[in-house]
């Protein structure tokens, strides 16, 4: 017979218990509640200690948790997805060896949420001739491939010019995040860029803002998207957890220590 244990979303600060129903990871409809210590909680819901799936149901089943806290909590430190405690007490005696450094923790972010900005560029023709035009390097390169006879060293010179396009096209990466961060800085806190998914996808990044600066936020994004209308498509989230700013580790093996 297998064992459940804990499955923790996030932890908060509050003097009550809540309930946010049957919606926990696993598909079990396991009831979503609190585990405290003195003012400090963490949100879990029971689950299997043995098994846990990682796939995008329960990942996202464990985001949608944290964003049913954040409608009613002011300030929640999100737990690494796939995080499971054997018993209450181990989640009780972590409270309490981590007490001060949770709650420092939840008042420096306090208010905060995460907005998602990804900017896609419309036409990659245009940006590969803009980095040829812009480096003579490239040119002087290209030039060599059109004239050379040997196949074995323009194969190694078409290598070189690949790599060289991709280093360039990175700073032009770069560059161009940078210059629609620039319209964001007064309005965040912190920012942090995500890798890319494909060469046409400029930026990806997470800024760090005050809850209820939404509107701020949209008048800026409208103001960029005017701007660069004919260049680039730019999409971003609704407010999320703040995944990005915060990375709490918690490893089972150490819960007694």
């Amino acid at each position: 017979m297998q064992r459940d244990g804990k499955y923790i979303y996030c932890i908060i600060a509050s003097d009550y218990d809540i309930n946010l129903g049957p919606i926990g990871v696993g598909g079990r409809a396991d009831l979503v509640s609190t585990i405290g210590f003195e003012g400090l909680c963490m949100v879990v819901s029971d689950h299997p200690l043995s098994r846990f799936v990682v796939n995008p149901e329960n990942m996202l089943a464990h985001q949608k948790v944290i964003e049913e806290v954040m409608k009613e909590f002011r300030s929640i430190l999100p737990i690494r997805f796939g995080t499971i405690a054997a018993t209450p007490d181990e989640i009780r005696n972590l409270l309490n060896r981590r007490y001060s450094e949770f709650m420092e923790l939840l008042k420096q972010f306090e208010n905060k949420v995460e907005l998602n900005v990804r900017g896609t560029w419309k036409n990659m023709g245009v940006i590969y001739q803009e980095i040829d035009r812009q480096h003579v390097e490239l040119q002087k390169l290209r030039a060599e491939i059109e004239v050379l006879g040997d196949s074995k060293e323009r194969n190694m010179k078409i290598d070189e010019a690949g790599h060289m396009v991709e280093r360039l096209l990175l700073e032009k990466k770069a560059e161009e995040s940078d210059n629609i961060i620039d319209a964001f800085r007064r309005s965040v806190f912190e920012y942090k860029h995500n890798k890319t998914s494909s060469d046409a996808v400029f930026m990806n990044t997470a800024f760090l803002v005050n809850s209820g600066r939404e509107i701020e936020f949209d008048n800026i994004m409208a103001g960029i998207g005017a701007t660069y209308q004919d260049r680039s498509d730019f999409v971003y989230t609704a407010p999320l957890p703040i995944f990005n700013f915060i990375d709490l580790k918690i490893f089972p093996e150490k819960w007694e220590l």
